[in-house]
């Protein structure tokens, strides 16, 4: 777009310069009253050594310039207000606004950590409550709000098992972790004193009791599995996976990341899962995009719920205390009781929706999960022949022979007006799209998405190349990712 229309100047800017480059010496965005007290010497005063006369380089700029500056700035960000984020629960997905009111509320925003127990029942009235509802849901006998992320319950569960065996005489040696396990279930597994063994998907993308019968002995103490996996597929054998590691005394860990296909439907508890966690940031409330706030709620059964963090709640005459007399218990996760505001608006998540509002919200995302599917298959390959459950892993494999990987496609989608799906993940299906348009998405946000990727393909057919130098309408164009990751340029230098 030219930057003048004849001699008028449109107020639709492309490239906003920095404010380096906006800076002209001597503007200013305040003024000061004349002193009205003796002057003090900066030198004198605090040492000529601790003085400068100016920061280097520091940008000189009007009030107005600075606010229309980030104004304009903020009109680039994509966010969940504006359209479809593909990736879905995992990174961002809409929440309502209500859950934002509640958590504001001052009682609960202002609330001290430190405060005595008498001035906290009402905030351990919200974590009672919400421990009772989630150990519903769950269909587990006890739920532990105090960890502070996902990863975090993971290793809060692991901990838990490994205090279980340990009572028993023995921690046992390994941790079965399938290849479509989430990243952090190895890694989970190795911080807690455990080895990793890797059991191999079948062709449906899901468990082979068989290969798993062969794994299990006497010095694994668990398997951890994502139930649906991170293909987007439900592990149908989950109840003879669990009584096989049961036989042969071993505990099943469910990463509950994927918890947005269960809410309502199915309770892990009733699958023979022993302990779980759920990221409450990705189910129920609070979008995490950008690396927070998160908290990893993790649910236990019976046999585990003396070992669970302390301290614990307890109900002493009608009101609420701590109760640190936990001799069994793995000890403190975190310094205090979780993010406090997360677990608000989780409980305002599930007490607005209420059991049938939260098991519309699961139907809700199977359905638009399997609805792009139908509409994409034609001309992306399905992963997996497998059922779809919250979301759909196609594969770069026909784009592929054009020359178009997975990462073309997602940077292309970018001049359609879409924020790109999950690129290359999960890693066992080789160029990977991986979309999770989660509950809310209406029909027409899921059409407008389909057609931009159905338009792609037929660009890629027709012309490979345009593609594989996407993005062209974007105010910068592709980047050398490689180097911007290994060789990063974070301070201003003035080129």
């Amino acid at each position: 777009m030219p930057k003048t229309l004849g001699k008028v100047r449109p107020h639709l800017t492309q490239n906003e310069p920095l404010l380096f480059e906006q800076s002209s010496a001597g503007k200013k965005g305040y003024q000061l009253p004349e002193l009205d007290v003796p002057a003090v010497d900066a030198a004198t005063a605090l040492g000529a050594e601790n003085v400068r006369a100016e920061i280097a380089g520091f940008p000189e700029v009007s009030e107005v310039e600075v606010i229309r500056h980030f104004t304009r700035l903020s009109t680039w960000n994509y966010g969940i207000d504006l359209g479809l984020f593909p990736l879905g629960s995992c990174t961002m997905k809409y929440n309502p606004r209500i859950n934002e009111v509640v958590a504001r509320m001052k009682g609960l925003a202002w609330a001290h950590p430190y405060q005595p127990e008498e001035l906290s029942q009402g905030a351990m009235e919200v974590v009672a409550l919400l421990e009772k509802y989630l150990a519903e849901i769950f269909g587990m006998d006890a739920v532990t709000l105090q960890p502070a992320a996902g990863a975090h319950g993971e290793y809060t569960g692991i901990m838990l098992v490994r205090a279980y065996l340990e009572a028993q005489g023995n921690p046992r040696k390994k941790v079965l972790v399938p290849d479509s396990a989430h990243g952090t279930n190895p890694a989970t597994a190795v911080i807690a004193g455990y080895e990793v063994t890797t059991l191999k998907s079948n062709e449906q993308g899901m468990i082979d009791p068989a290969v798993l019968a062969a794994a299990v002995d006497e010095n694994v103490a668990a398997m951890m599995i994502t139930n649906p996996n991170t293909v987007g597929v439900f592990e149908e054998n989950i109840v003879k996976i669990a009584g096989i590691l049961h036989e042969k005394g071993a505990q099943v860990y469910m990463d509950g990341a994927n918890l947005n296909a269960l809410v309502g439907l199915a309770r892990p508890g009733d699958f023979g899962i022993d302990v779980l966690h759920s990221n409450l940031h990705k189910t129920f409330s609070t979008p995490h995009g950008g690396g927070g706030p998160g908290a990893g709620a993790v649910g236990v059964m019976s046999h585990l719920e003396p070992y669970l963090p302390g301290p614990r709640l307890k109900a002493v005459d009608g009101r609420w205390s701590w109760d640190y007399d936990r001799p069994k218990s793995i000890g403190r996760v975190r310094a205090f009781y979780g993010n406090f505001g997360v677990l608000v608006r989780a409980l305002a998540y599930i007490m607005a929706h209420g059991g049938p509002g939260l098991r519309n919200a699961t139907i809700d995302a199977l359905l638009n999960a399997n609805y792009i599917r139908a509409r994409l298959e034609q001309h992306y390959q399905i992963a997996y022949e497998a059922r779809s459950m919250h979301e759909c892993v196609f594969s770069d494999a026909c784009q592929e022979r054009k020359g178009v990987r997975t990462g073309d496609i997602a940077k292309r989608l970018i001049d359609y007006g879409f924020h790109p799906y999950t690129v290359s993940f999960p890693l066992i299906v080789p160029g990977a799209l991986m979309i999770e348009p989660t509950e809310t998405e209406p029909k027409s946000e899921l059409d407008a998405f389909c057609d931009a990727l159905i338009a792609i393909s037929k660009e890629i057919d027709e012309d490979p190349e345009m593609v594989k130098h996407a993005p062209h309408m974007t105010r910068t164009s592709r980047v050398d990712e490689v180097t911007a990751a290994r060789k990063p340029k974070v301070r201003w230098t003035g080129e």
